[in-house]
């Protein structure tokens, strides 16, 4: 019976992308954590930065979650005074989420950790490798549909 040749880890590149993957979303984890806040309390609070304000289901669609989890993320939110909830006069049932003075301050804040957690990283690549490197990613998450926003 002959052995089959079973490949290292290494020799695949899933495991490379996990590799950097993992150390890159940990280290900005511990870096948004210092400020309270969990790197998907920080994508939420993102996503509704430039809308000014988002209704939860609307919201859930855009990052690619449950209402139910968006729920309990905007509850944390609220609770830290990071993010208000407004029910419709008409509606009572329809529900708005914005962020407070507090979130809005913070938002820029936590942008600025993600660019330097890049920088941490990514920095000492060659310009043009960093944008092909971004390029690939971009193109193989079009063609394969993935759109949910990474919050692990």
């Amino acid at each position: 019976m002959q052995r089959r040749s079973v490949p290292s880890l290494q020799s695949h590149l899933g495991y490379w992308l996990r590799l950097v993957s993992n150390r890159v979303s940990r280290a900005f984890a511990d870096k948004v954590a210092l400020h309270d806040v969990s790197v998907a309390e920080w994508v939420v609070l993102r996503e509704i930065f430039d809308a000014r304000q988002m209704s939860p289901s609307l919201l859930a669609e855009r990052i690619g979650m449950t209402r139910g989890a968006v729920t309990k993320i905007a509850d944390k939110l609220v609770a830290k005074g990071l993010a208000a909830r407004t029910t419709g006069i008409e509606d009572r049932r329809t529900q708005t989420l914005a962020l407070t003075a507090s979130g809005r301050r913070l938002v820029p804040t936590l942008a600025a950790l993600a660019d330097r957690n890049d920088a941490d990283v990514f920095g000492d690549m060659p310009a043009q490798d960093r944008r092909a490197l971004e390029r690939m990613l971009r193109e193989i998450a079009e063609r394969r549909g993935f759109t949910e926003i990474p919050i692990d």
